[in-house]
């Protein structure tokens, strides 16, 4: 499909993000025979998977990890590498006959002021109409740098995790990691497995949960209580956190108040670890307070101590970003305090047509989640248009 063609194709549905989540419902889609348009800002599918550090891998099980109506290779391993899930993006985009309109960088989406209804979706050098709009764009599409006193009078290099690759060019340096989620958490041990010296600064207590448990995957364990009343998901999680992590005090990371299921529940991911606790407990990695004030070479932490530092990584996470091309009329209702959706989509008439997919971080795991939202989204469309 060209441009001109998709811009003529009023009455369709057009999904904006060529990623997991946007292949996702348009594969969705194709199965049940409803046209639809992809937008995608780069010149390839799966951008953000492209850019990732090196090492990664998805942290949830190939059973759990596939794209709706096709699994992921039987010769791919149980925890799939990034450029097996890229290989595989590509794939599914053949099967489906998915071709984005590549270099379409939305940025505006608001409603037609017409009668007709339409949404309006704005590029950088295009306008497309639709009667649905799916915002498939992902939530880690804006990296967040937060501003840390001090961190522009830093002089060594200073990145946010997303141009990190690999650790080799911290080679015997000190490195300080800014953040321990799942991408600090495993920068850090990249880091010491690239014989640098990696320090994790740390605000406040983090839930830690093992990738296996006894041997089993712990998202197929999350799948099973997510079926069970909170309380006792809760009750069940941390007895077997406590028993398989144990107490992190005494190591920096704290104490946390709730189960790691409670925080899931409230958008709060615990780090799935891959082994940087037992490094954290050979002492290897430190861990640190949070940063009280960055100096040219060094950094002071909240409890008084100054280290010296070649290098930075900001593992601060990412933003949704909606608020660059949703309409200020939009936002005010449909985002959460931390801009996020708070829904698949919204009943309100002003509303109607517009969808949000790829938003949520469940504890079975996002591309799990992926399958029943996608679904639920295209059920409901393929409803309003009969």
């Amino acid at each position: 499909m060209t441009v001109d063609d998709a811009k003529q194709m009023a009455n369709s549905t057009l999904i904006i993000g060529a990623g997991p989540a946007g292949l996702a419902i348009a594969g969705r889609l194709a199965q049940k025979g409803i046209s639809c348009t992809l937008l995608e800002a780069s010149d390839h599918i799966g951008f953000s998977w492209r850019n990732h550090y090196d090492r990664l891998h998805l942290h949830t099980v190939k059973e759990y990890s596939a794209l709706p109506h096709m699994p992921l290779p039987a010769r791919y391993p149980t925890y799939v590498s990034r450029l097996e899930f890229i290989e595989y993006l590509e794939q599914y985009a053949e099967r489906f006959s998915i071709q984005p309109l590549f270099n379409q960088k939305v940025v505006s989406i608001q409603r037609n002021p017409t009668p007709d209804g339409l949404w309006r979706v704005q590029t950088e050098t295009d306008t497309f109409t639709a009667d649905e709009v799916i915002v498939a764009t992902g939530y880690n599409r804006s990296p967040n740098i937060p501003d840390l006193p001090g961190l522009r009078n830093f002089r060594g290099i200073l990145w946010h995790s997303h141009e990190y690759r690999n650790g080799a060019a911290f080679r015997n340096e000190h490195v300080l990691v800014v953040g321990m989620g799942n991408t600090g958490a495993e920068l850090a041990l990249d880091l010491l497995e690239h014989e640098a010296f990696p320090v994790i600064s740390v605000r406040s207590p983090i839930n830690i949960i093992r990738r296996d448990i006894f041997g089993r995957p712990a998202q197929k364990t999350a799948v099973l209580l997510s079926k069970l009343p909170n309380w006792l998901c809760d009750r069940i999680a941390g007895f077997t956190q406590k028993l398989t992590v144990g107490d992190m005090s005494a190591y920096g990371l704290g104490k946390p108040a709730h189960a790691p299921t409670y925080d899931n529940r409230r958008g709060k991911t615990p780090v799935i670890d891959i082994g940087t606790i037992d490094q954290i407990k050979a002492g290897k990695i430190t861990v640190v307070s949070g940063i009280e004030r960055i100096h040219a070479k060094t950094v002071t932490f909240t409890d008084g101590r100054e280290l010296p530092f070649d290098g930075i990584i900001l593992a601060t996470g990412y933003r949704p970003g909606l608020s660059a091309f949703l309409d200020q009329s939009i936002t005010t209702k449909i985002l959460n305090e931390r801009g996020y959706p708070k829904n698949l989509w919204f009943d309100e008439p002003d509303l109607k047509g517009l969808y949000f997919l790829g938003f949520t971080t469940p504890r079975a795991g996002v591309l799990f989640h992926l399958n029943i939202d996608s679904e639920r989204i295209t059920e409901h469309i393929a409803q309003n248009n009969s």
